[in-house]
Parts: structure tokens; sequence; C-alpha cells
């Protein structure tokens, strides 16, 4: 299972990076995605600020993203975990919370620009930076 961070996304819907934007596109279509209702909100959150999107729009990514990939709401559970996490791998709280949802999904690789490339979280998921 892959999970992709909000940044793999948002350069999938933007155009100023072209070569991040392939890669996005390109991780976006790979089999086996999940993402967290933090994600989607994010991704939601970014494109309205960038006014890369109407509301509209963004209702209708909205509609695409939880019809496309598994979308996992946030439990306590994953809050309580992202706690730890903290603890642990000193993440910051979004980070931490990201990771959580991506650990509950069972992913093998979270794929994030922001978070240590090659970190490998409670021996389960590998984060990975797919722009180094």
């Amino acid at each position: 299972m892959n999970f992709l961070d909000s940044n793999i996304l948002l350069y999938g819907y933007s155009d100023e990076d072209p070569d991040k934007r392939e890669i996005a596109i390109r991780l976006a279509s790979l089999p086996d995605v999940c993402l967290s209702s933090q994600v989607v909100n994010e991704v939601m959150t970014n494109l309205l600020r960038k006014k890369l999107g109407t509301e509209a729009d963004v209702r209708k990514l909205v509609d695409e993203l939880y019809s496309d990939y598994d979308v996992l709401e946030i439990l306590q559970e994953d809050i309580q975990t992202a706690s730890e996490l903290r603890e642990e791998y000193n993440f910051s709280y979004w980070d931490s919370l990201i990771v959580a949802t991506a650990l509950r999904c069972n992913a093998d690789i979270l794929y994030s620009e922001d978070m240590q490339d090659g970190l490998r979280v409670r021996n389960q998921l590998k984060i990975r930076n797919p722009f180094l």
C-alpha cells in the first residue's frame, strides 16, 4: 500500500514545477494508494489559497479523491498513535498524524517531500521523498 502526503498531490495540480508535476502524477496513478481525510483537507485548503480552482472545482476534486483512493477518516486511535510518534520520532503534530494514518492503512511507503527520506517508522513504513 502507498500513502501520499498532500504535497505530492498538490504538485500534480500545479504548473509551477513540471518535473515535480510529472512525478506526482505518476505516484497518484500507482495502484493501492491510500490517503487520509487530513490530506484531502490540506489539498483543498492549498488549492483555494493559491487560487488554483473554484469551489465547484474543489467539490469535484473531493468526489474524485474519495472515489479514486482509499481515504481514511482520522480516528481517536490515530491521534493517540500520533502522540506516541512525536515522542519516538520527533515529528510535528500534523506529520505525526499523517504517519499514524499511513500506519493504520498498512502502507509500506509514505511519499512526502516534507519528512526525512529513508526513515523507517516502526519497522513497517518507509518515508520516501520522490523529488530527491
